[in-house]
């Protein structure tokens, strides 16, 4: 008689309340599961498709009780049209190329990820991480992953996007940018750029992480239309009415946990 192939039961924890990232005076707790083994890209996959999000080797998604401000987005690169706006934005920018290079930290990353951080985030806590940390973020990864370096004609790395690659498009882990040049949109750009890679690569989407309508930080990537956010359990497109507000309340939802 055959026996069927052990499989390891997948786990899944809930942390701790902590602070919210994105609304003040709330607080946050998340569903996390661990990434390991032969199928690792497999779990990744599957786990993208219904909302989760990946840091070093732990996948996690919001579970904060009576909270529904953490939108899953994604861009529908097949159907995308630049507006107005990003076609600047890439006019903008044309000299400037990508460069797919292996998940491995430099110090020429880290300082201009440092860079970044005192100048759009100094009061957050990614703004304390030292190199090893950064490596850390850069290299612990269990999945398929690139760093993608933006270069200007003089090879001075500009911008760089972590980006794991899925059997349905690619995922953008965490990207910065040279603040001094932030007129030039580059964290719009590199969006642009990503869905350009993902029809490259026949790739029918670009993960963007969460949407949370109530940040301003957060605005631009209900631009890239169409794009899809995953409500009431199906991913469908976000029309023009919710893309300032964001999408109906799926049931009256009871108030949100509060810090203090």
């Amino acid at each position: 008689m055959l026996q069927k192939p052990f499989r390891r039961p997948q786990f899944f924890y809930t942390t701790a309340p902590l602070p919210c990232p994105y609304l003040e005076d709330r607080l946050e707790r998340k569903l996390v599961t661990e990434l390991s083994g032969a199928d690792a890209d497999g779990l990744h996959d599957r786990l993208s498709r219904a909302g989760f999000r990946r840091s070093h080797n732990i996948a996690y998604a919001p579970v904060c009780p009576g909270c529904q401000s953490c939108i899953p987005i994604r861009v529908n690169a097949r159907a995308f049209a630049p507006n107005r706006t990003q076609r600047r934005i890439d006019a903008m920018n044309v000299a400037v190329e990508g460069f797919e290079v292996p998940p491995r930290a430099t110090t020429e990353q880290f300082a201009l990820f440092q860079r970044y951080q005192a100048a759009r985030h100094a009061d957050g806590d990614m703004a304390a991480m030292g190199f090893y940390d950064f490596r850390a973020m850069v290299e612990d990864t269990p999945i398929e992953t690139n760093v993608i370096e933006f270069r200007d004609p003089d090879d001075a790395l500009v911008a760089a996007c972590l980006t794991d690659r899925l059997s349905d498009g690619l995922s953008a882990v965490y990207s910065f940018f040279e603040p001094k040049h932030a007129r030039r949109s580059l964290g719009t750009w590199m969006v642009l750029w990503l869905v350009r890679r993902a029809l490259a690569l026949d790739l029918p989407h670009v993960y963007l992480g969460y949407w949370v309508p109530e940040s301003r930080k957060m605005a631009y990537k209900a631009t890239f239309r169409p794009v899809e956010v995953l409500w009431g359990g199906q991913w469908r497109v976000l029309t023009e009415a919710e893309a300032t507000t964001g999408p109906a309340p799926l049931c009256p939802a009871a108030q949100p946990i509060t810090a203090g």
